[in-house]
């Protein structure tokens, strides 16, 4: 049994067929450059047929296409709303997706990148054997995948772990309303934003980020420059590491997890921050809690998010934790 997985992200997305062991083939990326709306559908329906025409070659059999969104997944419309893409307020991506492979015998499941952050950690990663676990995701945006006694948390309108806008940094200003608080300091266009604005505001500023055009400024950049000590990297990750670290002190104290699951695109750069990370949470959580809970970098390597669209798809779109015949000796 195989699938086509898809990790549509707010820049990029990758797609792969996967088997049931979890064995990723045939991945391929395509950048968005700038796409909104339907451009993105046919984005992901001609990654769709990429795959297929791979499958059909390797006379690999298809049975599902699990599909991981930057947003949210209306339960009863289908409805997908992402952010980060223009014009997905409400974009009716499964609809166009079934309609699409309609006589193939292949069922389309759809659900958040959040949710699947956490289903590809408890498949193959850092959580498996978890009960109680939160993946934080950082990457163009920050969310979280819970999990607590067994269960994914979705929430009535899949909204759940929309971490982004927490509300960490008195007092709000209207910079906040589009992405949310935390977003705006620790996501990775909030890390790059800020270097940005540290750099125009300095004039005397003549550090390693100094040496390149603004417009060119990534946030590989920032970690890199953070590394041997630019002040304008080291005040910009060390706010970042702060935020990090009073938003999984929050979930600790509200959700007493097992693990504090760390990955996400920005987080190939900073996966050495953990501790840092714990250290600050420590300062703020519940004692007893924040003492019995584990930081850990993803195992996965910017593949969770993928495995985890496989995982729903083979899961038939339920996905059933206690389901041993699908978790990997």
């Amino acid at each position: 049994m195989a699938v086509i997985a898809l990790d549509l992200g707010g820049t990029k997305i990758a797609s792969a067929i996967i088997d049931r062991d979890g064995n990723v083939k045939y991945l391929h990326k395509n950048l968005l450059a700038g796409r909104g709306g339907a451009e993105v559908g046919r984005l992901i329906i001609e990654s769709i047929d990429r795959q297929l025409q791979k499958a059909d070659y390797c006379k690999i059999k298809i049975d599902a296409i699990g599909v991981c969104v930057p947003g949210s997944v209306d339960p009863d419309t289908g409805m997908v709303w992402a952010p980060n893409i223009p014009q997905w307020e409400s974009y009716p991506l499964a609809q166009e997706l079934k309609r699409h492979v309609e006589g193939r015998g292949i069922e389309v499941f759809v659900d958040n990148d959040r949710s699947c952050a956490i289903y590809g950690e408890l498949w193959q990663g850092a959580g498996r054997g978890c009960k109680n676990c939160v993946f934080m995701v950082v990457g163009t945006g920050v969310g979280a995948g819970i999990v607590i006694d067994g269960r994914v948390l979705h929430g009535a309108h899949d909204i759940v772990g929309a971490t982004g806008w927490m509300a960490l940094q008195p007092p709000y200003v209207k910079e906040y309303e589009p992405q949310g608080c935390l977003e705006y300091y620790a996501s990775g266009t909030g890390i790059c934003n800020r270097a940005k604005e540290l750099i125009r505001a300095n004039k005397s500023y003549r550090g390693e980020l100094r040496q390149m055009p603004i417009s060119r400024l990534t946030t590989k950049h920032i970690f890199k420059a953070y590394a041997t000590g630019d002040v304008i990297a080291r005040q910009v990750i060390d706010k970042a590491v702060e935020m990090w670290g009073m938003a999984s002190a929050n979930m600790v104290s509200l959700l007493n997890p097992e693990k504090v699951i760390w990955g996400g695109g920005v987080f190939c750069s900073a996966s050495h921050l953990v501790p840092a990370i714990y250290a600050e949470a420590k300062r703020w959580a519940q004692p007893l809690s924040i003492r019995r809970t584990k930081f850990e970098a993803t195992l996965l390597d910017g593949t969770e998010v993928l495995l985890g669209a496989a995982f729903l798809a083979l899961q038939g779109g339920t996905v059933d934790l206690q389901n041993k015949e699908l978790f990997c000796d």
